[in-house]
């Protein structure tokens, strides 16, 4: 028998398998992708100080870790029931019944999907997948394109897309509806977006957001916002213009667009029709948590973290003898704070399996955890903190 399975070869599950096993815990990762990494497979940026993050020489480097250690990693396997027996988890995937007294769920996050008429045309995908197209599988997403949704995570892989010499001809919000939401008032979008504009490459755009701090001068800036929109990287962004159907026959072939006022309503007489032959649509994302509902984990809506989320504490310890989570399944943030929970999560289980040669690494660990988050570059979610602290809360009325 195992002492710990994992499920999920992304940053986090990694991390953890690298921690776990050099503590000489018996280590299995499975994933249901061919190859390890997770999303760090199509992560590719520069950081503020001018380093490259490259996602890919990152999931080598933790996977050769984590085998070194001892761990072992078996991709291509698809897991779809885990259940308490006694004092182990038995986990039932694709490749059969595996058993471990530990398991630790890092399935990280899924996008979520946007119904805009015409997103069943082929040419039509996530964001994410044209970031994995792109970056790992190196296949061209199309010649011209439209990104449908203006936030973090799309405006990062736009970038991608540029550096891949793919065209964006323009990022636009999606038509209002009950599931786009905010994602589709222009002043909420531009509200979002002011928490990155530090990051801008344009001197003026850098400038002009900290003259937008209060609601008014928000609102002032999104009635005042151009119809053209501002160019970032050579892609403009047009926070006053909404995607209100895909056009095409048997592929994209266009969107049809038109121009809103303030408040997200379409303006009459605007509409028109862009050429394209891709569109990516960006959702956001929430936390991938089936895994951890089926083995009767309790959740909190938190949607500061993304949506629902597994009860745990900051040994990354769910109410669940034995059982433990990881990465943005316990909510949506960058993969270096993916990395330290995997390294708290893999600490936690050597000391629950008494194997742990030195404790104060775990506190250590625990601390590098909020050490990662106060220094990140950007976040998916504004109040991050207070979701973590409403979670940490309800973890130890729970005495965890």
């Amino acid at each position: 028998m195992l002492d710990s399975l994992i499920i999920g070869a992304g940053p986090a599950g990694l991390a953890a398998a690298v921690a776990s096993a050099r503590q000489g815990l018996r280590v299995r990762v499975v994933d249901e992708f061919y190859q390890p990494g997770g999303r760090l497979l199509g992560q590719l940026h520069q950081e503020p100080d001018g380093t490259w993050w490259n996602g890919l020489a990152e999931a080598t480097r933790l996977q050769q870790e984590a085998v070194e250690a001892g761990a072992e990693i078996r991709c291509g396997v698809s897991v779809f029931h885990v259940t308490r027996q006694d004092t182990s988890w038995i986990v039932s995937t694709s490749e059969g019944v595996m058993e471990a007294s530990m398991l630790l769920i890092a399935t990280g996050a899924s996008e979520t999907p946007v119904p805009i008429p015409g997103w069943t045309l082929p040419g039509v995908m996530s964001i994410g997948a044209a970031q994995v197209m792109t970056n790992v599988q190196r296949v061209r997403v199309g010649t011209r394109g439209v990104i449908i949704g203006i936030n973090i995570l799309s405006v990062a892989i736009a970038r991608e897309l540029l550096l891949a010499e793919v065209k964006v001809d323009r990022m636009i919000l999606p038509a209002h509806s009950v599931i786009s939401g905010d994602a589709s008032h222009p002043v909420a979008v531009m509200q979002s977006m002011l928490r990155i504009a530090h990051l801008a490459p344009s001197p003026l755009i850098r400038m002009g957001s900290k003259w937008m701090k209060s609601t008014w001068m928000q609102r002032l800036g999104t009635a005042l916002y151009p119809s053209r929109g501002f160019s970032m990287w050579g892609i403009p962004i047009q926070l006053r213009t909404a995607a209100l159907a895909i056009i095409g026959v048997n592929q994209v072939e266009g969107v049809r667009i038109a121009h809103l006022t303030p408040d997200g309503q379409p303006v009459s007489g605007t509409e028109q029709i862009i050429p394209a032959d891709f569109v990516c649509i960006a959702g956001g994302l929430s936390p991938l948590a089936e895994l951890a509902a089926v083995a009767g984990c309790p959740f909190a809506y938190v949607p500061s973290l993304g949506g629902h989320i597994p009860i745990h504490n900051e040994r990354m310890q769910t109410p669940l003898d034995g059982l433990y989570v990881a990465g943005n399944i316990t909510g949506i943030e960058s993969a270096k704070v993916a990395l330290a929970q995997g390294t708290a999560a893999g600490m936690s289980m050597a000391f629950s399996h008494g194997s742990l040669r030195d404790p104060h690494v775990l506190s250590d660990s625990i601390k590098q955890i909020e050490i990662v988050r106060n220094n990140a570059t950007l976040q998916f979610h504004p109040d991050i903190r207070a979701g973590r602290m409403q979670v940490g809360l309800m973890a130890a009325e729970r005495s965890l």
